[in-house]
């Protein structure tokens, strides 16, 4: 009996583990085929957005769209196009040094666990979760209005700085976090001081990352209309300087298609719009590619 017993224990050690093993492989399973069903859900649909923009914009584009000169005949969306590239380059002028060197800071320099730093990410984090319709009122109260600039492209750039400012901070940090130690040890093993290896070392390597951040920054600048339109108005004309008044091509868009006359002009505006945000993506993963080389 005992002989018996001694060889059961043996036998149902085996099927217990071989019950885990099916266990596991039926749970890796269902975690794949849900990570596929959620991968093909989450293309299909970016595949039919850009399908149906393409297909209901690209017969109604024309070179009277390019004019110079907008008018209630052409429907030019080049002030726009031109107002779009001067909006986000002013953005990210303000923004980008801003973001990074305030994330060198929190990294490189403040001390691990101190109070600043967890404000601060308290107060990033606070920030990215605001409408863009509130950081629109706010530019309007301070810049429009108190500061008297009225509707102008500098209070849009300077609004749009203020929105897309924790973005980059977050991922400028992480991009830093994920530099190894080993890195920051060598060049000061080699007589570097903190600022050199900072900015020869440290930054180079995060340079990807923090690219990452600008992409997805200037994504949300071409894409944004509920603050520009409190801050930089909606005129379609390029302004003489950054205090006039001007519409991105997002608002232009949101124009055309609200005043129910020009819808196919307001499709071929997002094909347009849909190209640009492509081609800034492919320079900026080109970039990407020959800082890391």
């Amino acid at each position: 009996m005992n002989n018996i017993s001694a060889a059961a224990i043996p036998a149902e050690k085996d099927s217990s583990r071989t019950r885990a093993i099916f266990s596991s492989k039926a749970q890796s399973i269902l975690l794949g085929g849900a990570v596929w069903i959620a991968a093909g859900i989450t293309l299909l649909s970016l595949l039919s957005i850009i399908i149906y923009i393409l297909y209901k914009g690209i017969p109604h584009l024309s070179l009277e769209l390019f004019a110079p000169e907008y008018t209630t005949e052409n429907m030019s969306l080049f002030p726009a196009l031109v107002n779009t590239v001067t909006m986000t380059l002013v953005s990210l002028l303000i923004a980008v040094p801003l973001g990074v060197f305030s994330a060198i800071y929190l990294v490189e320099y403040a001390k691990r666990g101190n109070k600043l730093v967890t404000l601060v990410g308290i107060t990033t984090e606070t920030l990215s979760g605001i409408p863009s319709i509130v950081y629109g009122l706010f530019g309007y109260l301070l810049f429009v209005s108190q500061l008297k600039w009225g509707y102008s492209m500098l209070a849009g750039a300077l609004t749009l700085s203020i929105m897309i400012l924790p973005l980059i901070m977050r991922t400028t940090e992480e991009a830093l976090r994920s530099v190894p130690d080993s890195y920051r040890e060598g060049s000061f093993g080699l007589g570097a001081g903190k600022l050199r290896t900072v900015f020869t070392v440290v930054l180079p390597s995060a340079v990807p990352g923090i690219l990452a951040g600008v992409i997805l920054a200037i994504g949300r600048i071409a894409g944004e209309t509920a603050a520009l339109i409190f801050t930089a108005g909606t005129v379609a004309q390029i302004p003489d300087t950054l205090m006039g008044s001007g519409r991105t091509l997002a608002i232009h868009l949101y124009a055309l298609w609200n005043e129910g006359l020009a819808a196919e002009q307001s499709y071929a505006t997002a094909v347009i719009l849909l190209i640009i945000v492509v081609l800034i993506n492919m320079l900026s993963s080109f970039i990407a590619k020959k800082i890391s080389k």
